[in-house]
């Protein structure tokens, strides 16, 4: 097999060159589903929180991830990687407080407890198509279609 020879270093050309080639051939769908009886190696991603941008130190443990479940794959297990997103928490919480200037005992007062929640849940998930742009351009494999 005969590789391109780069005369110019291009890395967005070259990285959308090789997704594009993965995404065409499904490789990483079928690296899962090509392998049925295969031993199972159980990932879940340790979720982020979409609510928050990601940064270099999320590109550092994520290529570490991805190395490992890569070579899981290479040794012959089926590697299922599934992601999520840490939707609970305070730090939530505390910032559509501070969005909405309400305290804690602002909620089922001044907007019902309902009212609250939903705010919570579209502000949790804020950042999710960066996340996503993300985990495309470092070709991090791991299914988005259907996170925990």
């Amino acid at each position: 097999m005969k590789f391109p020879e780069y005369k110019n270093l291009d890395l967005p050309a070259i990285q959308e060159e090789i997704t594009g080639k993965w995404d065409q051939e499904q490789t990483f769908r079928r690296s899962v589903e090509d392998r049925p009886e295969a031993p199972a190696f159980v990932f879940f991603e340790g979720p982020p929180s979409a609510n928050g941008m990601p940064g270099i130190h999320h590109v550092i443990s994520r290529a570490i991830k991805d190395v490992v479940c890569r070579y899981k794959t290479q040794r012959g297990f089926k590697v299922e990687r599934r992601a999520g997103w840490d939707t609970h928490g305070l730090p939530v919480e505390l910032n559509v407080e501070k969005m909405l200037g309400i305290t804690k005992e602002d909620i089922g007062v001044t907007l019902t407890v309902e009212e609250y929640n939903a705010v919570c849940r579209k502000e949790v998930m804020k950042y999710t198509r960066e996340w996503e742009l993300l985990t495309r351009k470092m070709a991090y494999w791991v299914d988005m279609s259907r996170p925990y």
